[in-house]
């Protein structure tokens, strides 16, 4: 495929944040876009702004002439109506990661793995590579608060790109630099069991270039095949806090804001800062520095850098922050997930209450993991749990999210449907509170801020 050839694209749910990251790159370059998503969202109201041409409903009357290319996303069902309208008329169909994979492969990849993490780690990573002078381009899996958005072109020879094992979507990926910060089981619907997916990353990891480099967090099973990548000449590094040739160390809160140092063979540097809180984050933090300097950053403006990131939005984003009482929506849908945010909001609130809305995301994740669910929701003061967003499922016989909701030992729980989420919270004594999934459960945010904050008016 020559990306010069590409004049008229369209994008088979173009409102998914890879897939809008894509939209946008091409956008940039000329290309005329045309696309499809199922909902009207504030991401395909800002495409359109900038000179997109999106519909709604399935219906291939919609398809412009002269399409070069459709680029789809695994997520759209097979059933769906303007894709087979496509594949019956020999159109050139590539899946996002196909096209992401072309893309990277002109320039020198850092592309970062893991079950969860990639996507904080990915824009810290561009932002901070940015900040320290070198102009890479990003695409990534959320709207960067620093960025603007979830694309942007740079002009070195640097992308940055989050590497997603949904749909095994990162082999089509051959990274400069690879970063595996996390390899917790996820997505048993494609691989099956845990062990198809730690080997799925082994044979991500095996494709860094020659001459390449691995980071992975200290302690994951990856001694083997990070042996082999020595062994053929490409290096290795490790980090993690307390641990790895890149370690955190003195982690704390303070003044509000996380704060740590850092050391490795050649430097060692005291009191970072920065306002993103929780341990993983600092971890992320240490990846994404790692990262930086072995692209060639500039490290003395590292520290100045750091202090000034502002994160991404779903991703611990204070939709509330006042002396009496915090609101944070996050993106967390997975155990592990769960687990960090609620033990970031804990270090960060050691004294508040802390009350949770979580809408579980998939059967079939909800049935792999209803039992580490429960645990990781028990931590919090208070839980709300919402029924499953099905997403791209359709419902499987007794899973529903009572069986997590079952499996809690915290007797402060509410089992609630969506339509009662409102006139529950209006009853509810919120200090700190956390909304989380991956579903639609941030259609609630402008509907939660506006009730607390008239509730604390």
């Amino acid at each position: 495929m020559n990306l010069s050839d590409i004049h008229t694209i369209y994008f088979i749910g173009i409102g998914g944040i890879g897939m809008s990251a894509l939209a946008r790159f091409f956008r940039h370059h000329g290309a005329e876009i045309h696309g499809y998503d199922r909902s009207e969202t504030e991401l395909t109201r800002a495409l359109t702004a900038e000179g997109m041409h999106i519909h709604y409903d399935d219906d291939p009357q919609h398809i412009p002439e002269n399409v070069d290319l459709v680029v789809w996303t695994p997520a759209v069902p097979r059933e769906h109506r303007e894709l087979n309208w496509f594949l019956e008329h020999g159109y050139p169909l590539k899946k996002r990661a196909e096209v992401l994979g072309i893309i990277s492969r002109s320039k020198r990849c850092i592309a970062i793995a893991g079950t969860h993490g990639k996507t904080t780690t990915t824009t810290m990573t561009a932002y901070l590579l940015r900040a320290c002078g070198v102009d890479a381009s990003a695409f990534l899996g959320g709207i960067s608060a620093n960025l603007g958005s979830n694309f942007v072109e740079g002009n070195s020879d640097w992308v940055v790109v989050e590497a997603d094992e949904y749909d095994r979507s990162f082999l089509q990926l051959y990274p400069d630099i690879a970063i595996v910060n996390a390899l917790d089981a996820d997505h048993l619907d494609i691989y099956g069991t845990p062990e198809a997916v730690t080997e799925a990353y082994k044979q991500f990891i095996r494709q860094i270039k020659p001459g390449g480099k691995l980071i992975y967090k200290y302690g994951l099973p990856l001694e083997d095949v990070a042996a082999e990548l020595r062994a053929s000449g490409r290096q290795v590094f490790t980090f993690g806090i307390d641990n790895g040739d890149f370690e955190a160390f003195d982690v704390r809160v303070q003044d509000g804001q996380m704060a740590f140092g850092l050391r490795s063979s050649i430097f060692n540097w005291s009191d970072l800062r920065m306002d993103y809180p929780g341990r993983h984050n600092v971890e992320n933090a240490t990846a994404a520095i790692a990262a930086t300097l072995s692209a060639g950053g500039f490290s003395p403006v590292l520290r100045e850098a750091l202090a000034g990131f502002k994160g991404v939005n779903r991703r611990f984003e204070y939709i509330v922050r006042t002396p009496h009482l915090s609101y944070i929506d996050d993106y967390a849908h997975h155990p592990a997930e769960l687990e960090a945010v609620i033990g970031a909001a804990k270090m960060l609130y050691p004294d508040r209450r802390v009350t949770g809305i979580f809408q579980p995301h998939l059967f079939t994740r909800t049935r792999d993991f209803a039992a580490a669910f429960a645990a990781a929701l028990d931590k919090l003061d208070e839980i709300i749990l919402l029924d499953i967003y099905p997403a791209r499922e359709l419902p499987i016989p007794g899973i529903r999210s009572e069986i997590i909701f079952e499996k809690m030992k915290n007797p402060n729980k509410t089992l609630i449907k969506k339509n009662e989420l409102l006139n529950t919270l209006k009853t509810s004594k919120i200090e700190v509170l956390l909304t989380m999934g991956a579903g639609d459960i941030d259609t609630f945010v402008t509907p939660i801020k506006a009730l607390l904050t008239n509730n604390n008016a």
